[in-house]
């Protein structure tokens, strides 16, 4: 490497992911576009194995969405333990969908009707955030979104039995973290979590060939990111439904 040279955001970024050390990013290396932001992502996402899930959210119920692919190897069961490598220690509580018929990229848009038949389950969940930005808490949605919005890993509850009827704007949430007032909740920011089941079907998963059999969709803090200590357990709570549970 000649001196001066600097490697590319994507290889530093995926360097983060084997090293554990965020990068800094200079202004001039942040993406312009969010189709350059999602460039740099699908890239990283090629060298981490199958795409076992996606995370999607949006701003508000009118605010379009967003969306990163999730590593296969990064989607656990409940109970779970988290290792060093999720060194952030950030949580959100979430709902997600398992997807249980393969939606592949066609001309017409797949229905809302036609997404909730391929929709096999739900699951409460855990999302663990990771970023690999130094300083993320400043940065913008497009150096976001190159690093895969976040993601570190996802811990999986139960299949929810009898789903399609939960009333999910009205659906309280209890996040209990060791050391810490519980955290309520009630709804997600982004309204109506299957529009963006829709949209990721019809635009932001079709550059991996679209939604697949297996995969899970985890659509949005219902809570916010909170810090855990080094240690602690957390135990996520919907009303009705059996808690999920991490420890790292």
């Amino acid at each position: 490497m000649s001196a001066g040279h600097q490697p590319s955001l994507k290889d530093r970024l995926l360097g983060a992911r084997r090293t554990g050390a965020p990068v800094a990013v200079s202004p001039g290396e942040v993406p312009p576009t969010e189709t350059a932001a999602y460039e740099i992502q699908h890239a990283v996402s090629g060298t981490l194995g199958p795409i076992g899930g996606w995370k999607v959210g949006a701003a508000g119920p009118d605010a379009p969405p967003n969306a990163a692919p999730l590593p296969a190897s990064g989607i656990l069961e409940s109970p779970a333990e988290i290792g060093p490598d999720c060194s952030d220690r950030l949580v959100e509580a979430e709902i997600a969908f398992k997807i249980g018929k393969n939606l592949p990229p066609r001309e017409a848009p797949y229905t809302r009707t036609e997404v909730l038949a391929a929709i096999e389950s739900c699951h409460p969940v855990i999302e663990v955030v990771q970023w690999r930005l130094q300083d993320w808490r400043d940065a913008g949605m497009n150096l976001k979104l190159a690093d895969g919005i976040g993601h570190g890993a996802l811990v999986v509850g139960a299949a929810v039995p009898g789903w399609e009827t939960i009333d999910f704007k009205g659906l309280g949430v209890t996040q209990e973290i060791e050391g810490q007032t519980p955290k309520q909740g009630v709804g997600n920011p982004a309204g109506d979590m299957i529009r963006l089941v829709v949209w990721l079907a019809n635009e932001g998963a079709v550059w991996s060939g679209g939604l697949k059999s297996g995969q899970i969709v985890t659509c949005g803090s219902w809570t916010g990111m909170t810090a855990v200590d080094a240690g602690a357990a957390v135990t996520v709570t919907f009303a009705g439904l059996s808690p999920v549970r991490l420890r790292f």
